[in-house]
């Protein structure tokens, strides 16, 4: 007769018991924060708010239309076929990718990241980017036991090329990481900067691309032949598919094949992988929301620099970085007026009292612009 179990074990015991044996270097680190849903206009995540079912055209419900038929019809009780042979021809197709380069899919950018980082720099490899940047960076780099330096930029957040090197050489990083623009200040770096950087990384370098349906043509994508150590990443999380959650690098196999060895068997899904190929399918409708989007961002750069006290940063993605003399202020201010944005000033100290500013439909645009102008008055 077994003996009746003793007291539940305590909170505290529950704590120590974790902190014995968790890594170490866990403690304290917090997930990527996410705002709840919210009701009101939404400009934090730099999605594509054209899609929203409140501003349909005739155009989108059509497109619905499609995507609820092809959802309805795949085969959601069977795993998915790896290989997404459609959606990877599909990719091609549409942004020109020829046969001599490889792809893989992740569900997101944000699952390349961490394959890429384990493959390369995981057990203590070193990690290198300029800051600041985008932070899952930092976060892959230390979830996969690696080492991360960030190297600041300079403060019109153009990229410390002398330091960035020096660390390059110092640290013998096995990955480099460059937004291209960056995120969150919006601009592009030049392209003699990024091939210092390419000809100095003993390593791998990986220009992530998420804002390029915005940039003008701006991309690495062409020049792969010339870099050996050169990956392009890229989402369609920018241009309609967020929700979705579908990124992709592309690059030589002798990069590619030992990282797709690292992904889970299943990791994009039946229906991500048919709401892919729909998109894609209409992606002139998604070129459309990219064009309006760049207009947008030039009428809000256009009007911030008309507010007092706001400096606007130049930008060639859906987004606006702003900094105001009090940004703390002006956010809760927005909220309390319904609209959503990022306060960044406590992210980097390059930061100090910015907000970042995502491009909406042209409706959201005037009513962000008209709040500032309030705000700003009073």
């Amino acid at each position: 007769m077994s003996s009746p179990a003793g007291p539940a074990p305590s909170a505290v015991a529950h704590e120590t018991r974790a902190r014995a044996t968790l890594r170490r270097e866990l403690q304290g680190l917090s997930a990527y924060p996410v705002t709840p849903p919210w009701p009101g206009i939404k400009l934090e995540l730099m999605e594509d708010n054209l899609l929203d079912p409140a501003h349909a055209t005739p155009e989108h419900i059509r497109l619905r239309e499609v995507l609820a038929a092809r959802v309805a019809s795949a085969a959601f009780n069977r795993y998915p076929d790896p290989a997404a042979p459609r959606v990877k021809a599909l990719l091609r197709e549409r942004f020109a990718i020829g046969a001599r380069w490889s792809l893989l899919l992740g569900n997101g950018s944000d699952e390349l990241i961490s394959l890429v980082t384990l493959a390369t720099a995981g057990c203590g490899g070193t990690v290198i980017a300029p800051e600041p940047t985008f932070s899952v960076f930092r976060h892959a780099a230390i979830a996969s036991g690696a080492r991360f330096v960030g190297v600041a930029l300079r403060t019109d957040f153009t990229l410390d090329v002398d330091g960035l090197l020096e660390a390059i050489t110092c640290e013998q990083p096995k990955l480099v990481w460059i937004v291209y623009p960056n995120n969150p200040t919006g601009n592009l770096f030049s392209v003699e900067a990024i091939e210092r950087v390419l000809a100095a990384a003993p390593g791998l370098v990986v220009i992530d691309e998420a804002y390029e349906p915005f940039a003008g043509g701006a991309s690495f994508l062409p020049r792969l032949a010339e870099f050996p150590n050169l990956l392009v990443m890229r989402t369609l999380s920018k241009i309609g598919l967020a929700g979705v959650r579908l990124g992709y690098l592309v690059g030589d196999r002798a990069w590619l094949g030992p990282i797709d060895a690292l992904r889970g068997p299943f990791n994009v899904g039946v229906l991500a992988q048919a709401a892919a190929e729909v998109l894609l399918e209409h992606y002139e409708v998604l070129a459309g929301h990219a064009r309006a989007m760049v207009a947008g961002r030039d009428r809000l750069i256009e009007a911030l620099g008309r507010l007092p006290g706001v400096t606007a940063f130049p930008s060639q993605a859906n987004f606006v970085l702003a900094r105001f003399p009090d940004a703390e202020a002006v956010f809760a201010a927005l909220k309390v007026r319904g609209i959503l944005v990022r306060n960044l000033s406590t992210s980097h100290p390059l930061m100090h009292n910015t907000l970042r500013l995502s491009v909406g439909t042209p409706d959201e645009v005037e009513a962000l612009i008209a709040a500032l102008a309030e705000i700003l008055r009073r």
